[in-house]
């Protein structure tokens, strides 16, 4: 028999470590199966839009490496801000390079 409570669970119920890899795992399944689903047409414009969505990562190192709160945060956050700056410049490189393929050649003659 199955008894359903309508009294929510205290917060504390599950371990946050627990619950952290429970959301790592739902979002790698999740992104595996968007990706699979998507048109190969389709990957170019998804790397595109998926390089903007990085550059929240550069705001998000901007504020840590600027909040003050001490030289290891000043220094983890000048990196996160050079290796998600990297990723991004690389990110748009590259999808600059994949549609170069689709355009078409001029003829000098």
């Amino acid at each position: 028999m199955i008894v359903l409570s309508l009294t929510p669970l205290p917060a504390d119920t599950v371990p946050l470590p627990v619950m952290l890899l429970f959301v790592l795992v739902l979002s790698i399944f999740l992104g595996f199966e968007l990706i699979a689903k998507v048109p190969s047409m389709l990957h170019t414009p998804l790397m595109s839009g998926s390089n903007a969505i990085s550059g929240i990562t550069i705001v998000g190192a901007l504020l840590s490496a600027g909040s003050g709160n001490g030289t290891a945060t000043t220094i983890l956050g000048t990196l996160a801000v050079a290796f998600a700056a990297i990723n991004v410049f690389g990110g748009y490189l590259v999808t600059d390079r994949m549609l170069a393929m689709f355009r078409k050649k001029d003829d000098d003659s």
